[in-house]
């Protein structure tokens, strides 16, 4: 169970990271009102980023540490699902390409995967 998690950690870190990538072109620091830009966004995005993949090393080791990483990761995907569905549902026209949905939906389903194995594993 636990080489499968760190292949659903690592397919859902991928995903996440091409949301984000999906999500600069989209502008997400205007669509939630986050300040500094561009250069705001970038900058939020490096301590996210480091943690996602340090969570990646900790899962691999099998630390119950990795376990939480995991637990916050499938919790994040769930989230971004989420509060992204519930945007378009009032009416933002932004991550309505295909690509943008598949990502979406994709990162739901991975996420409830890897929740469902990491509180197996606790």
């Amino acid at each position: 169970m636990e080489e499968i998690l760190f292949w659903l950690y690592l397919t859902n870190s991928v995903l996440l990271i091409s949301h984000e990538i999906d999500s600069a072109y989209w502008k997400e620091w205007d669509l939630f009102r986050l300040p500094g830009g561009i250069a705001g966004f970038l900058i939020l995005h490096f301590p996210l980023l480091f943690l996602i993949m340090y969570g990646l090393i900790l899962v691999f080791e099998r630390s119950f540490a990795g376990l939480m990483f995991s637990l916050i990761l499938g919790f994040a995907g769930m989230f971004a699902f989420g509060i992204h569905m519930f945007l378009i549902r009032k009416g933002r026209s932004e991550f309505k390409t295909p690509i943008s949905l598949f990502i979406l939906i994709t990162v739901l389903i991975v996420s409830l995967f890897q929740t469902i194995i990491t509180l197996y594993l606790f």
